[in-house]
């Protein structure tokens, strides 16, 4: 690992004024489940790592008047633990038990988990953020077993964060703020495509963090997470899908549907969502919308089976919402 400069503020004017306007200036480390990996490996190489872990105004978690705050640094096991979480936002309590390492929960914090850079085997690697080479991107014809079938082109990774999807589908903001103010992003549009190898897969700056998630109120939405995993362990999912439903009675008045794991960004699947409107949720209706929801995919050589698995995660994740367990084997 090569030397960097090291500090510890404890307030967050502090760290904002610690970081720079080049991404190589700083870095802020909070658990670094992520940092560390991409430091030892050369893939970063920050001149400063900013430990933010001390910065009080980043903690704790909140009911508010419009729903729940969370704080930056707040790790996955406070998110797990925390009543009001398990009762009114399943889905992000299951996206949180998704992650199955006790060591990566106890230390990998929310916000940590929306900058985290892609799990892409190029890119960690060294191949660069887009594995373009002679102007071309390797990912096509080389190994792509795990790479996205929605939205690809010409990155062709997929958003790792496990939070993102049940964010979204819930309608949460992310509020960030640097040296000169603050500014609140829709959690849809936190997560871009980059189109170059300088880009970034959010829209965090480089003299910017992310100070809190804020989530409306979810009571009376039935919401749910489903993840498809090669195995059980610690694993990243191949497919997952969140999911909240605001209902009229027995029927769906307005859908979320969020695909994770196939595409660059979580993936909204608006069509899929737009299916259900007046209707019921039944093994049929979910069945049909898991087959919207991947309209339009366009697999690599390696990677049609996700298109099955997305098919499958949108089905069960709308049951479980929906209190109804699926057909063994759906």
């Amino acid at each position: 690992m090569n030397s960097f400069e090291y500090s510890s503020p404890a307030t967050l004017n502090e760290a904002l004024a610690l970081l720079g306007s080049q991404w190589t200036d700083a870095a802020p480390l909070a658990g670094g489940t992520d940092l560390i990996s991409l430091m030892k490996d050369d893939v970063f190489v920050p001149k400063r790592v900013v430990n933010i872990k001390e910065v009080k105004e980043l903690a704790g978690i909140h009911k508010t008047a419009h729903g729940l705050r969370i704080g930056a640094t707040v790790t996955f096991d406070e998110i797990a633990s925390n009543p009001l979480v398990r009762s009114e936002y399943p889905s992000l309590h299951e996206a949180v038990l998704g992650v199955a390492s006790p060591q990566i929960r106890n230390m990998g914090t929310a916000a940590g988990d929306l900058c985290q850079r892609p799990r892409c085997w190029y890119y960690r690697s060294g191949y660069g953020l887009l594995a373009m080479k002679d102007g071309k991107s390797l990912v096509p014809n080389g190994e792509n077993r795990y790479h996205a079938i929605l939205g690809a082109g010409p990155a062709y990774f997929v958003s790792a964060s496990s939070l993102g999807p049940a964010l979204v589908a819930l309608g949460a903001s992310i509020k960030i703020a640097s040296a000169s103010g603050s500014r609140t992003v829709e959690a849809g549009k936190f997560f871009v495509t980059p189109h170059d190898e300088n880009g970034r897969e959010i829209v965090l700056q480089p003299n910017e963090l992310v100070t809190e998630i804020l989530i409306p109120s979810a009571s009376g939405v039935k919401n749910a997470t489903y993840e498809i995993r090669q195995r059980e362990a610690i694993d990243w999912p191949l497919a997952a899908a969140s999911v909240a439903l605001h209902m009229k009675g027995s029927t769906v008045s307005e859908a979320s549907i969020v695909l994770g794991h196939v595409a660059p960004t979580p993936w909204v699947a608006a069509q899929a969502a737009e299916s259900l409107k007046g209707q019921s949720i039944t093994e049929e209706s979910a069945a049909k919308a898991g087959d919207a929801a991947v309209e339009g995919a366009q697999p690599l050589s390696q990677n049609s089976y996700k298109i099955q698995l997305a098919k499958v995660a949108v089905k069960r994740a709308l049951l479980a919402a929906a209190g109804k367990s699926h057909a063994a084997g759906a």
